[in-house]
């Protein structure tokens, strides 16, 4: 079966989206990685979820159970975190909960490589990643990027990761210059966003979170991904316009977020079209 042609992100839906994590306030579970926390759970904050960050043995996989929504994010592991993030998504399928994969740094090291290759089998409802990352993961020979950075571009990576998500029966959001988001069959592409999310920690690992938000609330992870996605571009580039450099960026970004309104995307997705 061949993929679709990419479809411009959707006004409307994100909109919609937008709305119904609002209304909802979901719980979102972050295992995430020391480097971000913080900031994850800022944007999250921002945005109108709750998140929370339980990363023991002991208890995650009871947070996994009434949370809305969990995020694995292998930024920074230790076999104690591995067990704990075995045992969460364990439990989160026990209970239908969605779950985001961000394979950080996969490809480039081997005990990352081969964990994240282990949970593919447990069915994650997104894997959201850079193109080196999606295509190690996908088993693409040489692909491995330099630590947590791509050494390849979306629209090289975007064949393979179509297939991947067909393969997996997943939806796979592979971030970029231009966003796909795509589950192997139908394609969504995201042209809003601006380099400086480049520049400062977290704001990708920021983005699975978002992806898991989006789908508590989202029964299709395809528009789940793509909303998320478009809801981060777009405020980033209302926060570039209130920006002198990263550190005064990050923080316009939290507020762009807080502020973001349907009038605001759609102003930035017609920009884009």
């Amino acid at each position: 079966m061949q993929t679709s042609p990419p479809v411009p992100a959707s006004a409307q839906e994100t909109i919609r989206v937008l709305a119904a994590l609002r209304g909802a306030n979901p719980l979102v579970h972050c295992m995430t990685n020391i480097v971000v926390a913080g900031f994850t759970a800022n944007v999250l904050l921002a945005i109108g979820a709750s998140p929370a960050m339980v990363e023991n043995a002991e208890e995650s996989a009871e947070f996994a159970a009434i949370a809305d929504a969990l995020l694995i994010n292998l930024g920074t592991l230790s076999p104690d975190k591995v067990s704990a993030m075995r045992l969460a998504v364990a439990a989160a399928n026990r209970t239908g909960t969605p779950w985001v994969l961000d394979p950080v740094a996969v490809g480039a090291l081997g005990y990352r490589t081969r964990f994240a290759a282990s949970l593919l089998a447990e069915n994650p409802t997104v894997i959201r990643g850079n193109p080196s990352e999606i295509l190690s993961l996908a088993g693409v020979a040489n692909s491995a990027g330099r630590g947590v950075d791509s050494t390849a571009d979306s629209l090289s990576a975007f064949a393979a990761a179509s297939d991947f998500a067909r393969k997996q029966q997943t939806v796979v959001a592979l971030s970029g210059a231009i966003d796909y988001i795509t589950d192997g069959i139908s394609t969504v592409e995201v042209r809003t966003g601006h380099k400086m999310m480049t520049r400062v920690t977290g704001v990708g690992c920021a983005l699975g979170a978002l992806v898991a938000a989006c789908s508590a609330v989202e029964p299709s992870p395809l528009i789940a991904a793509s909303a998320a996605t478009t809801i981060l571009t777009v405020a980033a580039e209302v926060a570039i316009e209130n920006s002198q450099g990263p550190g005064s960026f990050a923080v316009a970004l939290l507020d762009s977020l807080y502020a973001l309104d349907a009038s605001t995307i759609h102003a930035h997705l017609r920009a884009k079209s």
